[in-house]
Parts: C-alpha cells; structure tokens; sequence
C-alpha cells in the first residue's frame, strides 16, 4: 500500500458507503479480474451484520445473484377494491434477496482479495482536488485517485422545488401463523384493496410457506407516518385473511426516495456519486435492485475503455451519465403523484388489469422500443398523463 509524504493512506479507488451499489460493483471488480493491481478502500460505519432490508427484483434469467436468492415466484396476484387479477410471469420469475445473504456473500469474497480493504469507519469529509480525492473519517485521512460515493444527501433532493419528491415508505412484518393460509406459489405484487385515505398505499406480501411470509405495509407520498399506524394496517390485513393468531419473528422498515432528480449533476471529475446517492433507484416504484444491478455493469464498462487503459488518470466522471426517455416518463408519473397521491390506485390498476404483464415488466426494468413503450403508457389513464406533459413541457421552457 502506498503512503504520500505526509503518511495518508492513498488507493486507487475508494467507496464511500457500502450500500447494493458499492458492494455490486466491487464484486463485480473481483469477477472481471480487471481490477487486481488496483488499491481499494471501502468505508462504512455500518458493519452490514444484520438483516436490515429485503431485496426483491424480476428477471428472466438466472445472474451471478442465483446464490443468494432465498425464494423464487412464477405467479403474482395485483388487486384493488374492485377486482383481483392472477399474473403469469414466465419467462420472468419474481426473486428475493435477504440482506444479510447478500453481505455475507459479497463481504465473504472481498476477503479473499488482499487488494480490497473494508473499514468500519464513518466518513466525515470529501474533499475533491486537483490531482486526488480526500476522504476524511472519524478516526483516519485516506487519498484516493477516484471515488464513488453512495452515501445519500437528502437535502440535494428535498430542498428544490423542480422536480417532485416522494417516499416509498414501508414497514414489513415477518410472520408466522397458527393456520395455512398463504400460497407459497404466489407472491402479492401490489393489493390496492387496503384503504387509500388520500394517498397511494398497498399490501405487499412475499410467501414463503403457507404458514410464513413477509407482510409489507407500503406508500407512494410525501409524507412518513408513525409506526403504529404502518402496524394498525398490516394488523387489519391479517384479520382480512383470516390470520387472528400470529408470530412476529422479524420486522423491517423503510423509506426510499423516488425522485427525477438530477443527482448526477453532482458528479464531479474524480467522484462519482452512486446508488441512490446517484439516482440509480427507480424514479417511479422506487426498486433499487435491478437498476443498481444494469448500472454497476455499466460503471466497469466505463472504467475498463480502451480510453481510460491508453489514459490512466484521466477519467472524468461527469461523462458516466446518460438521460433516457425512461427518466421523463418517470418523471411524468411523479408529477402526477406528487399532485393528485390518491391516483396511484387507478394508474396501477389501469396497467395491469389487463395489460401484458411481461411487457410491464419489461417496461419497468426499461428494455422495451419505443412502440412497446405506447403499448404500454396507452393502458394509463390519458388526462393525468397529458396535464402532466404540459406542465413538464413548460417547466422545461422556462428553465
């Protein structure tokens, strides 16, 4: 390891944050063995030794995550107060990741790799200059020639008044019943029956028996509420279902910004924000897994060019970023949301009463032409839509 005159510590690259994003992209550094000469520090004051999240994500195939998913569903059921539907997702199936699977299985590779360094510190300071990046933490000062930060600021997001911002807000219980009343075949998409009280909230529930599931009480709105009114909803479920006895063997909660923000204009020469800090999550549902999973790919991509091999040290990360059209119709459905929360319901339900669901699917994850995309948006309703347009047209003419 290398040590400037003044004895900091410097690396190649250093990762602030070890969020889904960070962990990806260095795991995928060790698969590309691309990156063995290169020094890497990753800091967090989160050890990452606990179960504190789940991760759910589609996909056709099976990817180099086939390890660690704990359960697989080919069936989905999407309901609202007026009617249920049961999807067939073939070719897709509907995965889930246990968090502390995944660290474990990422943290177990790191290390074996004697070139990679985690550290459990909390970073305190990011300082960009000329010729590197200074990292400064509670306890220590490293230098690094590039950086890639998933550590989030909400203020960049919330204290702007152009582009709307919402939460995906949950609370989750992990229970356990007297009785068999889940199907273990199906998982729960989204269950719009639940009470709106002005707002876009759904069931989620992900089964992995037929006494045992995950039961996630979740909103698309501005604002959090208190957890015993996240708990008085999923109480109220159970009983709907049947479930009067129950066990509560784990519970998680969360909140995830859903915004068109453009947080890659926060992107410097030598530092490249990521993850959510990068506006890497899915603007429009908020699911993190598959995009951090397409744009940690990409981030290799970029940094193993034959450019950057021929120019060592002279990657500007402003360049990693490109806006698709998939960023506007994201950004015309959070217009709509942030003013009329209510219309979630009707929007969803709208697409999936009838609608394709793999071509849903494949929509969302951001894989369909152009005419693949109107068969899609054409299924929503069109008055919303066409406001939104307007205003998003006219926000952009007069910026």
């Amino acid at each position: 390891m290398r040590m400037n005159s003044s004895q900091i510590k410097h690396f190649d690259y250093i990762f602030t944050g070890t969020g889904l994003a960070a962990l990806m992209s260095v795991y995928k550094m060790i698969l590309s063995e691309k990156f063995s000469d290169k020094s890497i520090l990753i800091l967090d004051q989160d050890s990452k030794k606990t179960n504190d999240r789940t991760w759910c994500f589609w996909e056709k195939e099976d990817s180099i995550w086939n390890p660690v998913i704990s359960k697989k569903w080919d069936l989905a059921l999407f309901a609202n107060e007026d009617f249920k539907r049961d999807l067939t997702l073939k070719p897709y199936s509907y995965n889930k990741i246990n968090g502390i699977d995944f660290y474990n299985f990422v943290f177990t590779t790191i290390s074996k790799h004697s070139n990679i360094i985690f550290l459990n510190e909390k970073v305190t300071d990011i300082n960009e200059l000329e010729t590197h990046v200074f990292v400064g933490t509670e306890e220590n000062r490293y230098t690094c020639n590039y950086l890639f930060n998933s550590i989030y600021t909400k203020a960049f997001a919330e204290n702007q008044a152009k582009y709307p911002v919402l939460q995906q807000h949950f609370v989750g219980w992990f229970v356990k019943t007297k009785v068999e009343v889940f199907n273990p075949d199906e998982v729960t998409f989204m269950d719009f029956s639940v009470e709106q009280k002005g707002n876009t909230r759904f069931m989620y529930v992900l089964p992995t028996s037929t006494t045992e599931a995950l039961v996630e009480y979740t909103l698309f709105s501005e604002k959090l509420l208190s957890l015993i009114e996240y708990e008085n909803e999923i109480q109220v479920y159970l009983e709907k279902l049947g479930i009067n006895k129950f066990e509560i063997t784990e519970k998680e909660q969360g909140s995830i910004p859903m915004t068109c923000y453009p947080f890659w204009k926060k992107n410097t020469k030598r530092v490249l924000n990521i993850g959510t800090a990068g506006g890497w999550t899915k603007a429009s549902t908020g699911y993190t897994f598959k995009n951090s999973d397409k744009k940690s790919s990409e981030l290799l991509q970029f940094l193993q060019n034959d450019w950057f091999a021929e120019n060592a040290g002279s990657l500007n990360m402003k360049t990693f970023h490109e806006k698709s059209r998939f960023w506007f119709y994201d950004l015309l459905l959070l217009d709509i949301l942030y003013r009329h929360n209510e219309s979630g319901s009707a929007i969803f339900s709208s697409l999936f009463q009838k609608g394709n669901p793999q071509l849903i699917f494949k929509f969302l994850d951001e894989e369909t032409t152009f005419l693949e995309d109107v068969k899609v948006i054409l299924k929503c309703p069109k008055l919303p839509f066409i406001k939104a347009l307007f205003r998003v047209i006219f926000l952009s003419n007069k910026s």
